[in-house]
């Protein structure tokens, strides 16, 4: 993977195994809807527990999108998967890594996205943002993302 990366972290006022599975079996529930969060109107998220399983996003219709594979799963500790957006080409895979930490009071998660870099100067998920401009809007899309889930 590559060196381009971000990082966000947040902490939780629950133990590491049950932000691991708030975290994944109701993602849908917390993540943010529209454009800007989801890969079609109306999709659902939707993780498909353990390795090999898939991060999907469903639609009324029938049809999915495959944003990426479980790489590692690990309740309570880490969760690792490829992030692809549908106008990805097929190298251009990023992923996600999440370490869920006990802490004092709960859980410290700590999220990493790497791999950015697989996207080139003028690719449409950058939106004309040089290198260091669209890490820094990615981490904040991050940071909305978490904010949602806390």
């Amino acid at each position: 993977m590559s060196s381009a990366k971000i990082m966000v972290s947040i902490r939780l006022k629950v133990p590491p195994a049950a932000a691991f599975d708030l975290f994944t079996a109701r993602i849908d529930d917390w993540w943010r809807r529209g454009p800007k969060y989801r890969m079609g109107p109306g999709g659902r998220l939707r993780f498909e527990p353990g390795e090999g399983g898939r991060l999907i996003e469903t639609y009324d219709e029938g049809d999915l999108f495959e944003i990426g594979r479980i790489l590692v799963w690990r309740p309570g500790e880490r969760l690792v998967f490829e992030w692809r957006q549908p106008n990805f080409t097929a190298d251009q895979v990023t992923e996600v890594d999440i370490g869920f930490v006990a802490v004092a009071e709960g859980t410290r998660l700590t999220l990493e996205h790497r791999g950015l870099d697989t996207l080139p100067a003028g690719h449409p998920a950058r939106h004309g943002m040089e290198d260091r401009r669209f890490l820094l809007v990615h981490a904040r899309w991050w940071d909305d993302q978490f904010a949602a889930f806390k």
